[in-house]
């Protein structure tokens, strides 16, 4: 399939129509049109969940998507994660912890597979709740800043709270995840190493002669 091919797939326009969202979700939300701002951000969650869908249902998964997918998801995030804390809906310690974990993890993912010591980056099941954590977190921020209430505050801070230590907790499984996959997988990379040209000068033949006996010929 060409790159053109699938660009045209629908699981990759939903995540393209996401990627096109993001603009007009952050002039919203800075120029206090919170109900818009609400609104794009529900249709970015919902092209998020169809494309995975279609792309499962109807077997349209494809390579682009498998890398563009997660981009438009953390660029969504960390976006918006600016922008609330920018407005001070969200504190700012938050905000660093979630971007030093993502940055930490892009910057190991890249080093991992320009050196081609690993190129299977699937999430791990405290990566895609810290990713659902951090949506439900957004979404009621928004919420919030639409139908402001005492319990919405509350538990907002719960929430919050949450995201401040699922960012680091993810991020260590990560680290640990990725030390034994490569650990693991030195040993086999070693084994399966063509011999030295120091080994193959040892090597021996032995030679039969006319009476019987053998004599060993170092090969150079």
């Amino acid at each position: 399939m060409s790159l053109f091919e699938e660009i045209r797939a629908t699981p990759n326009l939903l995540t393209l129509l996401r990627l096109f969202v993001i603009p007009f979700l952050v002039i919203n939300l800075l120029g206090h049109h919170n109900g818009v701002a609400l609104s794009l951000f529900v249709l970015a969650g919902v092209s998020d969940a169809l494309d995975g869908y279609i792309a499962r249902r109807w077997g349209q998964s494809t390579k682009l998507g498998q890398y563009l997918d997660p981009i438009a998801d953390k660029l969504l995030l960390s976006t918006l994660f600016l922008t609330v804390t920018h407005m001070r809906l969200v504190p700012q310690y938050v905000t660093v912890l979630v971007f030093a974990r993502d940055l930490g993890i892009l910057l190991i993912s890249t080093l991992l597979y320009v050196t081609h010591t690993m190129r299977d980056f699937r999430p791990s099941l405290l990566g895609k709740l810290n990713t659902l954590l951090q949506l439900a977190t957004v979404l009621l921020v928004l919420v919030e800043a639409v139908h402001p209430s005492q319990p919405w505050w509350m538990l907002r801070g719960w929430m919050l709270v949450a995201v401040a230590w699922l960012a680091p907790l993810s991020a260590a499984q990560y680290a640990v995840t990725v030390t034994r996959t490569v650990s693991a997988e030195a040993p086999v990379a070693a084994a399966t190493m063509p011999a030295s040209p120091a080994a193959v000068s040892t090597s021996s033949t032995l030679l039969p002669t006319e009476d019987g006996v053998n004599l060993e010929r170092r090969e150079a």
